[in-house]
């Protein structure tokens, strides 16, 4: 991860102002300022934030009011409380803007473009995060155990995918897989080793995939409304996809925790048809079909791997509510 630094220098009198701009992956915040007062041997340097947006600061606030912990769903109200301040956030509210050289297209995209993320602000009850997606990039299908969250499309163009859990776990069992999923040729010879093999590969994905409802399968452009997620419902686990180069504004609540045994877990998808057997697929109607498909957990996959940036935008003012 490579951090560079400049900008432009107006000088007058007294002092220096310099604007500094950071960069990573084309990322850059241009609204950080340093002061560099002199006077004779000493010279004194304040760093100087830009004011908080008023929007943003009733944003914490809120969010200090609201959150109580792990499994807390908000009541509607303050649901609704949170929805109308994000969906009134633009991206200066943030430090970032539409013309930036991250956001600008740039033709054809070079192997796997990685997500970067800054944390505008974090405790032990919720997280502002802002997720940048370049152009192609993915965050994979994951999860937010005991967690409510909103995102908010801040800049660009994405492609959402979502699902929650059909509950109960065997209300349309995976009884029974396609064996023609590994039986492909009625002429190949089925030695007793390959067989054990088939049906150990078999049971694996019969125990492996869980039923899942799709909630979400559509393509979003900024500026548009909040969504929201909770911890069984919303549409838990999902999957950005950057059509163009995206920012995403992120408020969990709480935030992940591998110590309190909250960490993420990462999905594959397969169509309802791919473990159910042909009685299954016929009392379910191909609308609904349409809308069901399998979860495998699986390890995170490498386009998982995020980089981090510092956060340069305008600094929330922590005070006592």
């Amino acid at each position: 991860m490579t951090v560079e630094t400049g900008g432009l220098v107006e000088q007058s009198k007294n002092n220096i102002t310099t604007t500094v701009k950071h960069v990573n992956n084309r990322v850059r915040y241009g609204n950080k300022t340093e002061k560099k007062n002199r006077s004779y041997k000493k010279m004194r340097r304040e760093v100087v934030f830009p004011r908080v947006p008023d929007v943003l600061q009733q944003l914490f606030v809120s969010c200090t009011q609201i959150f109580r912990g792990p499994g807390f769903v908000p009541p509607a109200s303050d649901v609704n409380k949170l929805c109308d301040i994000l969906d009134k956030m633009k991206p200066e509210d943030v430090g970032l803007s539409k013309s930036l050289q991250f956001f600008k297209p740039t033709g054809a995209v070079k192997g796997t473009p990685r997500v970067t993320y800054t944390t505008i602000y974090q405790c032990d009850q919720f997280s502002l995060c802002i997720f940048f997606l370049p152009e192609t990039a993915v965050i994979p299908l994951h999860n937010h155990p005991e967690m409510t969250v909103f995102s908010k499309l801040l800049l660009g163009k994405m492609h959402i995918k979502s699902y929650d859990w059909v509950e109960p776990k065997d209300s349309i069992p995976p009884s029974k897989c396609e064996i023609s999923i590994f039986f492909k040729s009625p002429n190949r010879i089925h030695s007793f080793i390959f067989d054990v093999i088939i049906i150990g590969l078999f049971f694996s994905l019969v125990v492996a995939v869980r039923l899942a409802r799709l909630k979400a399968n559509s393509v979003y452009t900024a500026p548009c409304n909040t969504s929201v997620l909770y911890p069984t419902t919303g549409g838990n686990m999902h999957q950005f996809t950057a059509v163009t180069p995206c920012a995403v504004l992120d408020v969990l609540g709480p935030p992940y925790s591998k110590e309190d045994d909250r960490d993420c877990s990462y999905y594959k998808d397969f169509p309802y048809s791919a473990f159910s057997n042909e009685g299954e697929t016929t009392r379910v109607s191909e609308e609904e079909r349409e809308g069901l498909g399998w979860l495998e957990e699986i390890e995170a996959p490498e386009n998982a791997v995020m980089d981090r940036i510092d956060y340069l935008g305008p600094q929330i003012i922590e005070t006592s509510y």
